[in-house]
């Protein structure tokens, strides 16, 4: 503990590694637990989403994230918490507890307070919470893993679930404050932990969260009293704070250790927390996570304004996409070869072209007309065509035999004028071609 009673706590989530993602996640959570060793940190917090997905053993993603878990854990203890179920499948963290190392890896899987005491040890509590506080303690943490919302589901229905989850946790974590309102007496910082989505968060896109199938509210988590509540799920850094009568209180998402994803906005990187029993604030540590650059076409991409972009920015190193927008009938015009050779000193290039089909009108009505020349007159109106061409083409179809009209089109084929060189039905073929009727 510091001199002030306070604690150091480096704090990341989200670090998806996977296949996918390997590269990315190793280089930015191995400069992570680079500053958090160079900055102190006497324990670390990993809220969720260590994994992207559920992983061999010999995979090198979980070889990877063993190691640098493994050199976390020669420097301070660490607490994992259990994330979502589709990135960490129930089981994924257990055996990050057989590491070993100077100090040991508590991983929380199940509602429960964990107290870190001075020796660096976790001790986990029997129930959801303690009934008494164990002695020695340099922190109390109380971890909320991710809720598995299925089984809310066949409890109270689907169409209740989303309100009833967010219920249920309210009232977790009011019954936590008792025990919070303890350590704080006892000059012990308290800390929440866990990983979901906080009404009215921005996504790492700039989307609000406004939903009912979110779990948390701010006032429910300031309601359980602890002076630092630290949570994962989303991808993008950003905190609440609160001064009332269980002192300095702050919320934070560190968001993803990396840059995951195109279109991602803000840094990347962990947060360092100092935690005392009055009060908390965090500060964001930057992660050299990758560049990515969006370029936009509102039309098929022009070469010449691609050159011009890419010249006034960086491109080696970078992740770039570029987007288009072109009529169905102009798709096979995008010359994707080209894009790639301008591009060509990026590290990764992605091409989305977006095809907007081509929509037919039709006629409101046009089936309860009776007559032909009246559904032709109709559509004309409709398509701001004009009906003589199309009428004098009907006329000729329902007067001339098939034979005489194939004749027509071959003599005008080769300019040899039929009937004294009446050609109105070329004509009328052309138009007919045009419009598409």
């Amino acid at each position: 503990m510091n001199p002030d009673g306070s604690i150091r706590v480096a704090h990341f989530s989200d670090l998806h590694y996977g296949s996918k993602n390997l590269a990315e996640a190793d280089r930015c959570f191995g400069d992570a637990i680079d500053q958090a060793i160079a900055l102190r940190a006497q324990t670390a917090v990993i809220s969720g989403d260590a994994t992207d997905h559920a992983m061999d053993l010999h995979a090198p993603a979980a070889v990877r994230l063993a190691a640098q878990i493994r050199r976390l854990a020669d420097h301070c203890p660490v607490l994992m918490l259990q994330g979502t179920y589709s990135h960490e499948p129930p089981g994924t963290l257990a055996i990050f507890r057989l590491l070993g190392g100077r100090y040991g890896v508590h991983v929380a899987d199940r509602i429960e307070q964990v107290g870190l005491t001075f020796d660096g040890r976790w001790n986990a509590s029997d129930r959801w919470r303690f009934d008494t506080l164990p002695p020695n303690l340099l922190a109390l943490f109380s971890c909320v893993p991710t809720v598995n919302k299925a089984v809310v589901a066949s409890t109270v229905g689907a169409a209740a679930a989303a309100p009833a989850v967010g219920e249920q946790l309210s009232e977790l974590l009011q019954g936590f404050a008792p025990a919070h309102r303890a350590a704080r007496a006892a000059g012990v910082p308290s800390l929440g932990v866990s990983h979901g989505t906080v009404f009215g968060c921005l996504s790492e896109h700039g989307v609000p969260m406004a939903g009912f199938d979110h779990e948390f509210t701010t006032g429910a988590l300031f309601a359980a009293e602890t002076q630092a509540f630290l949570l994962g799920h989303i991808h993008r850094h950003q905190a609440w704070r609160r001064d009332g009568p269980a002192g300095r209180q702050c919320i934070a998402y560190p968001g993803s250790i990396g840059r995951f994803h195109h279109g991602e906005e803000g840094d990347k990187g962990f947060l360092l927390w100092q935690v005392g029993a009055d009060g908390a604030y965090c500060t964001l540590h930057t992660t050299p996570a990758r560049r990515t650059i969006d370029i936009c076409f509102e039309g098929r991409p022009d070469l010449d304004t691609l050159r011009e972009t890419i010249a006034r920015q960086n491109l080696v190193g970078a992740f770039v996409r570029v987007r288009w927008t072109v009529a169905e009938e102009d798709r096979h015009e995008v010359d994707r070869a080209a894009i790639g050779q301008v591009l060509a000193d990026a590290a990764e290039v992605k091409l989305e072209g977006r095809i907007v089909p081509v929509q037919r009108t039709r006629a409101s009505g046009i089936a309860q007309l009776h007559s032909l020349a009246d559904k032709v007159r109709a559509w004309a109106e409709l398509t701001a065509c004009r009906p003589e061409p199309l009428l004098a083409c009907l006329d000729q179809l329902s007067s001339t035999t098939a034979e005489d009209i194939a004749a027509t089109v071959l003599a005008a084929a080769t300019a040899t004028p039929i009937d004294g060189g009446d050609s109105s039905w070329g004509a009328a073929v052309c138009v007919k071609t045009d419009t598409g009727t």
